[in-house]
């Protein structure tokens, strides 16, 4: 019998290992055989631990899963049975291309990855030259899934272009925001598509050297990401030699000690030089003057991890997917106070409502929703009365909100919005690199403006418009520039509630 439970963080946490256990020493007892292979997840947080019996081929679930439940599951007769996996409709619902092969293969066996379609990309880029590579992630329509939805293929066009003894692929995966998993289930999950990724753009840039930032907080992910790449340097897949091809491409695994700031490149690229991590002036643009001085391609774990698939199936059959700019798939991090949490991939153009009440099925406390943040501990906090806005990057902007790294937060209506936007505030002034003045004082003093309004000064709530607004204009960095995002829209998008602490000041 064989069966597959994940290895991913949120089933760990949630049982998994124990729930591996029990079906191994069950088996034992029994003197049955059993295979069990660890994979990464399916995305359905809300059923891990997910345990997955493949009987005529077909992978049938049980869960959420406990240790109790090893002999049901074995015998298959648990009332925690699910049905084929495929059949759910959490996954029948989505467009998976970039995590196409999570939860489904072994994360290190490159054999299974291969057998699932890997490789098939980087093969047709080793026929391509590097400016075909990038006309061809160009012509996808591929932008930055770390959040700020740039294009992607104009980044490396850009190094591609400019002149350097050395050039590097510096994969983002310093995944800071509440509420975002999506980088850490890919790394865990598929890891041979980011190597994949990245040695498609040191082909197309004329970089012969990538490393993966990588933050301390994700043990799991580094040691999947640090066996991943051990094994593909010795399987030829980095190296000298990339494939039999001649050319170079190899990489390794640095960590960082988690301060928010490095999720911003031009911070995470001092870190990773050794030094301070706090941001920098541009221009110059990392594109031109990244690592070590040298032009350098800055991308989100998503955006590498998905160029395989453009180059496996090609540039139009990606673009094919989206509406507007925002073209291809979207990972939606679906997380908070909802019934069913968990990661869907699927074309851009979903609206929020759809997101929240029908794939999340709503709070899991059953009580109203009231806010949902999307965009991270920066993003706009935005009320049901927007819930019919389109998940792209310029629609969502269009409705106030800002789509980021496409995390989703889900509030109830017992949420204190004043409470949301001092939280958010206070997040900007603790996590500050200090380089901006309008960021290190800035926060701190919204802070304190957040504290007079909840003390009942009626002065205090204009002072918090200037005082965004001041942010908002001054800031060189993400931290100061988006933290008038979650307060603006605590303030204009719940007025009933800043209006009676304003009417009880009175």
């Amino acid at each position: 019998m064989k069966l597959r439970v994940p290895m991913d963080s949120a089933a760990r946490a949630l049982g998994a290992d124990e729930v591996v256990d029990a079906l191994v020493a069950e088996a034992g007892r029994r003197g049955q055989q059993i295979e069990v292979i660890r994979t990464g997840s399916r995305g359905m947080v809300w059923l891990e631990p997910l345990v997955e019996v493949e009987i005529d081929g077909i992978r049938h679930g049980y869960g959420p899963a406990g240790p109790e439940d090893a002999a049901a599951i074995l015998d298959g007769t648990s009332v925690k049975a699910l049905g084929p996996v495929a059949d759910l409709d959490w996954m029948r619902r989505q467009t998976r291309l970039t995590f196409a092969r999570v939860g489904v293969i072994d994360p290190l066996s490159l054999a299974e990855y291969e057998a699932h379609g890997g490789l098939a990309g980087l093969r047709r880029a080793l026929a391509m030259t590097g400016q075909q590579i990038v006309d061809e992630v160009k012509l996808s329509g591929l932008r930055g899934r770390g959040g700020a939805g740039f294009p992607t293929g104009i980044k490396w066009q850009t190094v591609h272009d400019a002149a350097g003894p050395q050039k590097y692929i510096v994969c983002n995966a310093d995944e800071g925001d509440s509420g975002t998993f999506a980088d850490r289930m890919l790394m865990e999950g598929d890891p041979f598509t980011l190597i994949e990724g990245m040695a498609i753009a040191g082909l197309g840039v004329g970089a012969a050297r990538g490393y993966v930032y990588l933050r301390s907080e994700y043990p799991d992910a580094i040691a999947v990401m640090r066996g991943a790449v051990l094994t593909a340097r010795e399987a030829g897949l980095l190296g000298r030699d990339v494939l039999g091809s001649g050319r170079a491409f190899d990489m390794e695994i640095r960590v960082g000690a988690g301060a928010y700031v490095c999720g911003e490149e031009t911070s995470l690229l001092n870190s990773l030089e050794g030094k301070r991590g706090v941001v920098r002036a541009k221009p110059p643009l990392p594109a031109l003057e990244g690592f070590l001085g040298r032009p350098t391609v800055v991308n989100n774990v998503i955006s590498l991890a998905t160029v395989p698939v453009i180059f496996e199936k090609g540039a139009q059959h990606y673009a094919d997917f989206g509406l507007g700019r925002s073209r291809g798939t979207v990972t939606l991090q679906i997380a908070g106070n909802v019934a069913r949490g968990g990661l869907f991939e699927t074309a851009f153009g979903i609206s929020l409502g759809e997101v929240v009440n029908d794939l999340g099925g709503g709070t899991a406390s059953g009580r109203p929703v009231k806010a949902v943040q999307v965009g991270g501990p920066l993003g706009a906090y935005l009320p049901v009365s927007r819930f019919d806005a389109a998940l792209g990057y310029e629609e969502l902007d269009a409705s106030g909100g800002l789509l980021g790294h496409a995390g989703l937060v889900v509030f109830d209506d017992t949420a204190d919005m004043l409470a949301m936007a001092r939280f958010a505030m206070e997040f900007c002034a603790v996590e500050s690199c200090g380089k901006c003045t309008p960021c290190r004082i800035g926060a701190v003093r919204g802070v304190e403006t957040l504290d007079r309004i909840a003390a009942g000064d009626p002065a205090a709530l204009p002072l918090l418009t200037d005082l965004c607004e001041t942010m908002k204009d001054g800031s060189l960095c993400a931290l100061g520039g988006f933290t008038p995002f979650p307060v603006m829209s605590a303030v204009t998008h719940f007025p009933d509630e800043f209006a009676r602490l304003k009417e009880a000041a009175e």
